[in-house]
């Protein structure tokens, strides 16, 4: 007799919440319960050996305009720009000071010839106590970008703009800074990723200005993981700049190779006057990414090329 137990009803997988004002009024409420959604699926996400280090948690919210513009003093060009003007996103910068330098000088370059300026550089900031003694050995150090168009644009311009930047940046630590640990959780003019390779009680205590009653948004998703098919990693937490996925893609091999293979099919009219190359944002698929990543990475292309969601997800 085996009992009431069946191997046939294990679940383990990772946690997904959503929490959002219907009317689409901002508050710092839905961004506390989305919190606390997180941390009652502390269950769903795996724990390692430290018993302080997660697989990795994150939320992703609207950009909180009124804190940003209260908070980040330094501008480079003028006073702070209207909602949805702007580009903003976190940036995991790796620990070797000589590399991350580099990428920081790289930027004000890279976003020059991409069209846009960059407007500041912020110290976010986090408390280092909070993460376990695993992940700090991997922890990256973070900061904060915000770019705008460097003349007239519309937001579908700056949307896409802020793709080839982040494509071309992280293709420089990758290519010419061999393989530096350069990472953006996200990088948009409507959401913010806050993520970490964290247990969901320690998202808010690694981020304190989550705690701030003045960071609102109408909308917060957040993700517990269980990690399957990679290890845990900062980059790799969840969500992801478009999705939140809680399960497994086992054909995730054969989607990437379709993808690499119709790569030579692609073409935008964005990549027809000869001020960008295909090759800018190439590969779509980022090497070494978890299977949801790679969903996201193609999601996010489908998307930014003009599709709508329902039908780039179809």
């Amino acid at each position: 007799m085996g009992g009431l137990y069946s191997a046939e009803n294990e679940r383990d997988s990772c946690g997904i919440g959503f929490v959002a004002n219907i009317c689409g009024e901002a508050s710092h409420e839905i961004l506390e319960r989305a919190l606390e959604v997180l941390e009652r699926m502390t269950h769903r996400g795996a724990e390692s050996a430290d018993d302080k280090t997660g697989d990795g948690s994150g939320l992703l919210v609207q950009i909180p305009h009124e804190f940003y513009r209260k908070n980040v003093a330094a501008l480079r060009d003028g006073a702070f720009p209207a909602p949805g003007t702007y580009g903003t996103g976190l940036l995991f910068l790796p620990r070797d000071r000589a590399a991350a330098d580099a990428v920081e000088k790289k930027m004000d370059g890279l976003a020059a010839d991409t069209g846009l300026k960059v407007l500041a550089l912020r110290d976010v900031p986090v408390n280092h106590e909070a993460a376990g003694t695993i992940a700090k050995k991997a922890e990256p150090e973070v900061k904060q970008v915000f770019l705008a168009l460097k003349e007239g644009g519309g937001r579908g311009k700056l949307d896409f703009l802020l793709y080839v930047f982040r494509k071309r940046l992280e293709k420089y630590a990758r290519e010419e800074l061999r393989n530096a640990a350069c990472y953006m959780p996200s990088l948009s003019a409507s959401t913010i990723v806050y993520k970490g390779m964290l247990m969901p009680r320690q998202l808010r205590e690694y981020y304190p200005e989550l705690t701030d009653g003045a960071v609102k948004t109408a909308v917060a998703l957040v993700h517990s993981r269980f990690s399957t098919n990679t290890f845990p990693a900062w980059a790799l937490s969840q969500p992801f700049r478009m999705i939140a996925h809680n399960g497994e893609i086992n054909t995730v091999k054969g989607n990437r190779f379709w993808a690499a293979a119709r790569e030579k099919l692609y073409a935008h009219p964005f990549f027809t006057d000869g001020a960008f190359r295909l090759d800018d944002i190439l590969p779509v698929i980022e090497p070494d990414a978890s299977d949801s990543a790679s969903f996201d990475n193609m999601l996010e292309l489908l998307v930014l090329s003009g599709r709508s969601l329902p039908h780039a997800l179809m």
